[in-house]
């Protein structure tokens, strides 16, 4: 109602220095009236147990695309992918597909740029309406993204049958990969039948330097935490976007 949400975001980057373009995922923050900034932990309990989540996830659709589409338009973002995290709520919205095209389309957005996520714990607690939902937005041509990978009791008996493009290996594990063989011997095994089904690796939770090595060994192909990039405001991700590229004059 007093539109106090902010969006966030925090970059995926390859850990391979290939040259990839830029890949975020947006994050909500929520704006107190005393100027603080709440994270997600803050409030979404709430906003789950009053069903309010579907409202805010067409909020963050709308939102994000809104601030993406005038760099879209000057071809700042043309090799980017920005990940935006659905509740389990909206999976069972049948609107939910139709509400996206309508949004890609109004603000002009490529939907093979735009890379939705979903737990899964979601997942697995309503497969059936997940799948759906999955294809119904990878049919626009957007991207999917599976997160918190490694959670839950029949990860793997599901997995073929979700048509996702990204496995994002919860932080549990990663964070313990250097000291713990346990957790070294998980994230290994989920990114060798990832790379079997063509899927892309993401490790959550890189808070220490050190693990990027590691992850790097076992063949991981993103990385997401603070020891890459702690989070920040969109727009200020995108100006450092623009910062980074050649003015128009240069390229002329």
């Amino acid at each position: 109602r007093d539109n106090r949400f902010q969006l966030y975001c925090q970059t995926i980057a390859p850990l391979k220095k290939n040259k990839e373009g830029v890949h975020c995922e947006i994050l909500l923050r929520l704006l107190h009236d005393d100027g603080k900034v709440f994270s997600p932990a803050m409030f979404l309990g709430s906003a789950e147990r009053y069903h309010l989540m579907p409202a805010i996830d067409r909020w963050v659709i709308r939102n994000t695309f809104s601030q993406l589409a005038g760099h879209f338009r000057k071809g700042y973002l043309v090799d980017s992918i920005w990940s935006i995290n659905l509740s389990g709520q909206s999976l069972d919205d049948p609107d939910l597909t139709e509400y996206v095209y309508i949004h890609l389309n109004a603000f002009d957005i490529p939907p093979g740029n735009i890379c939705f996520e979903i737990t899964e714990t979601a997942a697995i607690t309503n497969f059936d309406r997940a799948r759906l939902s999955i294809l119904g937005l990878k049919s626009l041509g957007c991207y999917f993204s599976l997160d918190d990978f490694g959670t839950g009791l029949s990860t793997f008996s599901y997995l073929k049958k979700l048509p996702v493009d990204f496995l994002k290996i919860d932080g549990s594990f990663v964070r313990d990969i250097v000291s713990d063989q346990v957790a070294f011997t998980i994230v290994s095994c989920i990114v060798d039948v990832a790379h079997v089904m063509n899927l892309k690796t993401v490790a959550e939770f890189v808070e220490k330097r050190e693990l990027i090595e590691s992850l790097i060994e076992m063949g991981v192909d993103y990385g997401q935490g603070y020891a890459i990039e702690k989070p920040m405001p969109l727009q200020n991700k995108l100006d450092l976007i623009i910062d980074s590229q050649p003015s128009k004059q240069n390229k002329a």
